[in-house]
């Protein structure tokens, strides 16, 4: 698989996984949904908010744009639960458009970028789009944990799902 097939699968999976998360969330009780239950950005609330700092933007800005806007990664961006939800799944649903548009050469060059420290940065441009979709696997990770927890339904989020979808409908 080349690359740009390869991130096209990937933004899909992001997008997919998002949307069957927040499905997931949007059951849980507002109390629970803000509560701090010990996660790194401490609520689903605040998990969320970090996903949409994280993959919209920062990275989708700086790879979209070559711009590195200042934000702070704890930043509640949003704080109506239901616009959130949306902003996440516009977010996941921006990334396989732009990585239609690049030429495959695209993917063996690098990012160039500011960090939030203000200090310049270049990265392999693939290897930087790939922290991308992990750095979303982590925190969904995280939150179905949370959901766990709460004795809440969790949906399965792992790749292979997806795959075994494409996989049904397109029979070879």
């Amino acid at each position: 698989m080349d690359a740009q097939r390869h991130f096209q699968l990937l933004a899909r999976y992001n997008a997919w996984a998002t949307g069957r998360l927040l499905d997931a969330v949007a059951a849980v009780p507002e109390a629970d949904y803000r509560r701090d239950l010990g996660l790194f950005f401490h609520s689903i609330h605040g998990t969320l908010n970090h996903l949409l700092v994280g993959e919209q933007l920062l990275w989708y800005r700086r790879f979209a744009e070559g711009v590195s806007p200042k934000v702070a990664l704890n930043a509640e961006v949003e704080p109506d639960r239901a616009r959130l939800a949306q902003a996440l799944r516009d977010s996941a649903e921006r990334w396989q458009p732009l990585i239609a548009s690049w030429p495959a050469e695209r993917f063996e060059g690098e990012i160039a970028y500011t960090t939030l420290r203000g200090t310049p940065a270049r990265l392999p441009f693939a290897a930087t789009l790939t922290h991308v979709f992990n750095h979303s696997t982590h925190h969904r990770g995280q939150i179905t944990a949370a959901l766990t927890a709460l004795g809440q339904p969790c949906p399965e989020l792992d790749l292979v799902y997806l795959l075994q979808q494409i996989a049904s409908e397109n029979p070879t």
